[in-house]
């Protein structure tokens, strides 16, 4: 759009709010102008158009036959920037919209827990992709997601949320079969579930125990998957001893449909990010949600089986 295109919309707005306040020195106090440069702006309006757009007198302001008719397109051009700036305001301070949120499969309940203040905004949709694999941030329009373990150096932008705690753990049944491992070097003998999202190959497991020593198993599989649903029910079938991670393992822990294996013994914490494809200003929608998953798992909320 050109500056006089641009300067024409201008005078059109300047003539708007003449007629909506009813007199010069109101309007250019609302436009934060002199009355004689509102005056000015009127004048090259209507020089533009070739027609007068209001009777002056030293009372008051009167719109001739052409003004009547053109203040209606210039009112509703007014209203529309206003609405679209409103708009633009709402996203900013009111989370609205669709909120794109990727986190791994095992994910599902926990976001439900933590994102449940969001259930307050009715203008806000929320559409979650659950997948072990890493989505494309970009190619999928996802606003924030959520990954576990340290992160490859990219462009994206990353924010450490907390840290989520694993635990050895099996059913009942299996142990009653199988017996129960006594130290790090028994698990060598046992069926191990191994969680495998990017390839094949064993699992290197580091433990430590409670006076500092340290041990670590090269574990071969008998079951690889790629997601922790999979791993979670494998275990729950009774299929071997798995690195309990999700939040179904941490119920069924809590419930004692999985028992806990070695709790001596501690494997590192896993970090927890959640992620964003740019830099600067959020909408509001991602704020909030960010507030809300950095409070979840840094205030101790975190599953922790």
């Amino acid at each position: 759009m050109s500056d006089k295109s641009m300067d024409q919309l201008k005078r059109m707005a300047i003539f708007a709010e003449v007629v909506a306040k009813g007199s010069l020195t109101a309007a250019a106090r609302q436009l934060d102008m002199t009355p004689s440069a509102v005056s000015q702006h009127l004048r090259q309006l209507e020089q533009s158009l070739g027609l007068a757009l209001l009777h002056r007198s030293t009372r008051r302001l009167t719109l001739t036959e052409a003004g009547e008719r053109y203040h209606g397109g210039c009112a509703a051009m007014v209203a529309a920037a206003r609405s679209a700036e409103q708009a633009l305001v709402r996203l900013r301070d009111e989370p609205e919209g669709e909120l794109r949120l990727a986190a791994p499969a095992g994910f599902g309940g926990l976001l439900a827990a933590a994102l449940a203040p969001l259930r307050s905004y009715p203008r806000l949709t929320l559409r979650l992709l659950l997948d072990d694999k890493l989505v494309d941030l970009i190619g999928e329009r996802v606003d924030i997601a959520v990954r576990v373990g340290e992160l490859a150096d990219s462009s994206l932008v990353a924010r450490k949320l907390g840290d989520m705690t694993r635990q050895l753990c099996a059913s009942p049944a299996y142990l009653a079969e199988r017996g129960w491992p006594a130290a790090p070097q028994d698990l060598l003998r046992h069926d191990w579930l191994a969680s495998k999202p990017n390839g094949s190959g064993p699992d290197m497991l580091e433990l430590q125990g409670p006076s500092g020593e340290r041990e670590t198993l090269r574990l071969e599989g008998r079951v690889q998957a790629s997601q922790v649903t999979a791993l979670h029910a494998l275990a729950m079938a009774g299929w071997g001893i798995s690195m309990g991670v999700s939040e179904d393992d941490r119920k069924a822990m809590a419930e004692g449909r999985l028992l806990p294996i070695l709790p001596g013994w501690r494997m590192s914490d896993v970090p927890v990010y959640a992620v964003t494809p740019r830099r600067g200003e959020q909408p509001a929608k991602v704020r909030h949600t960010l507030e809300l998953l950095a409070a979840w798992f840094g205030g101790g909320k975190n599953p922790r089986p």
